[in-house]
């Protein structure tokens, strides 16, 4: 009887936060340009909005590859960080490492107002290759959590052993420490990627009169009224997160990738 409350409760749990997306699901699909729910009519010709228009389909390749670069940029910083933090165990390391996640920790309005600010006293704002870096310094934690876990398991004597057999410190990292690591990156990488894909803030603070991402796009076209082409871009969005992450759990070890400890044999 327990057991079966238990399931019940969590089923209810779990409805109760599936619904807005079973209200946005709904809405997307409306024949007709309404936000009603129930749909009236189904149709997905929304989504094909997305593709066939212009205004989003251009949109949708800014926010993809701002995405892609600015993850590639936030691991390639997290990865010499989070070795060298790996490394060097000393209490003054960790000032690089809170250095590292304040950008994330920070309200998102207070980085992406003092990232504003820096571009604009510097005479870059509104150049497209800004919202790059600005994204990799906001989402940098990502991949600087991961990683850190990633060498935090790794086993010390494997690199005293490829040390001692004459192996010099980038051999080690290639042969030894990067296989290691490498799932630890993927997911910091997708994690990265995925939230790029959907903020809005920063790119808006450093880009958004130049450059449209479907965030800020989103925003614009509120201007002019609800249409369900922007539902559809939600259901995008969340989709695209759940094939991503469902392929690192598929061909990773996602345990692993959340920082837990294999269980040794007994």
């Amino acid at each position: 009887m327990t057991g079966m409350f238990n399931r019940l409760y969590f089923f209810l749990i779990g409805l109760f936060m599936a619904l807005p997306m079973i209200v946005v699901a709904g809405v997307s699909v409306n024949e007709k340009q309404t936000l009603a729910f129930p749909p009236k009519g189904f149709s997905l010709s929304w989504y094909g909005e997305i593709f066939l228009n212009p205004e989003w389909r251009n949109a949708l390749f800014a926010s993809v590859t701002l995405a892609v670069l600015s993850a590639a940029l936030a691991v390639a910083i997290a990865l010499p960080l989070s070795w060298f933090l790996w490394r060097r165990v000393a209490p003054w390391a960790n000032i690089f490492q809170l250095i590292g996640i304040a950008p994330f920790t920070l309200p998102p309005v207070i980085t992406a107002l003092g990232l504003l600010t820096f571009w604009a006293t510097t005479g870059f704002y509104g150049q497209p290759w800004t919202a790059v870096i600005s994204h990799a310094i906001f989402f940098v934690t990502l991949p600087l959590v991961t990683l850190s876990l990633g060498f935090t398991a790794i086993d010390r004597s494997l690199v005293e052993a490829a040390a001692t057999m004459g192996a010099d410190d980038r051999t080690i990292f290639r042969t030894v420490v990067l296989p290691l690591i490498l799932p630890y990156m993927v997911s910091g990488y997708a994690f990265a990627f995925v939230l790029s894909l959907n903020e809005y803030i920063v790119a808006y603070m450093t880009v958004g009169f130049v450059m449209e991402t479907l965030p800020i796009k989103i925003f614009n076209a509120l201007r002019y009224g609800y249409t369900p082409t922007m539902a559809s871009v939600t259901i995008l969005f969340v989709a695209t997160a759940a094939v991503i992450f469902s392929l690192v759990a598929r061909f990773g070890d996602l345990p692993k990738l959340l920082g837990a400890m294999a269980s040794e044999d007994k």
